[in-house]
């Protein structure tokens, strides 16, 4: 009789030779021989593919035929926009001259005795704390800029709360006129956040930002570094990288500002309104 681990190592051989005379499972060769609707799927594959790639040759012949017409509009979009603001510099400028015609005529028609020119010195005094004349004197400088690669507030970018903070500052510490960027600041001016952009009376500006303030130069650059606004701009530098440039100035000239309008008037003498 035949020993019966011999019968259990024939046995095993008997499973590994089949295994290694059929490596695919029977079933799966029976459905493979199967007649099935494979090519029908392969033209339908094939057909999906090639819709697709008309797609995507019609969408790139469509966005390359239109590229052109995009960049027209987009130029004569640019020359709009140039165009209005020429128009409007230009409406500033009559601003301005027609300003300085009434200050004149108001001038004559007052006269040159002693209680005109005393009105005529406090209407000075008024057009000046108001913004509504142009003013020269001495002062100080602060130029400041972006950090280096900066995108955002988070890496150096100087927003508009840190210009109102820097003006704020000037005021507080003695500053009789301030502007930025050549734009005269009243008590009514907007320094506000547009997009990336910062505006002054809904004037964009672009860095470098450049404030110029009349006051004393020998105490307004003490006082704003002990400020609130100087404190705030020495902590920006310190943690924002942000380029900073105080500097002062033996003449400044400020513009007026040309947005100024009359809001409310009363005759002379006859009390408030």
């Amino acid at each position: 009789m035949a020993d019966p681990a011999l019968r259990r190592r024939d046995r095993s051989m008997d499973l590994l030779n089949q295994i290694l005379a059929e490596p695919l499972d029977p079933d799966y060769a029976r459905v493979a021989a199967r007649p099935g609707p494979r090519p029908r799927m392969r033209l339908a594959l094939l057909g999906v593919a090639v819709a697709c790639g008309v797609m995507f040759a019609a969408g790139s012949v469509q966005s390359t035929r239109s590229a052109p017409a995009l960049a027209v509009e987009r130029e004569q979009l640019l020359a709009r926009v140039a165009d209005q603001q020429a128009q409007q510099e230009s409406l500033r400028e009559q601003i301005s001259a027609t300003t300085a015609e009434v200050a004149r005529l108001r001038d004559e028609s007052l006269g040159q005795d002693t209680s005109a020119r005393a009105l005529q010195s406090a209407i000075a005094a008024a057009e000046a704390d108001a913004a509504a004349v142009a003013v020269t004197g001495p002062g100080m400088v602060v130029v400041v800029d972006d950090a280096p690669g900066s995108t955002g507030p988070d890496d150096g970018r100087i927003i508009d709360v840190d210009l109102q903070m820097l003006v704020n500052g000037l005021w507080s510490s003695g500053a009789e006129a301030v502007s930025i960027n050549g734009y005269r600041l009243s008590a009514l001016t907007a320094i506000r956040g547009a997009g990336d952009a910062i505006t002054v009376d809904y004037r964009s500006l672009t860095t470098p930002y450049r404030v110029e303030a009349i006051g004393d130069p020998g105490q307004l650059p003490s006082r704003f570094a002990e400020s609130t606004g100087g404190q705030w701009w020495t902590f920006v530098r310190q943690n924002y990288d942000v380029d900073v440039d105080i500097s002062v100035a033996d003449e400044l000239q400020l513009a007026a500002d040309p947005t100024l309008a009359l809001r409310r008037a009363r005759l002379a003498g006859s009390g408030p309104s």
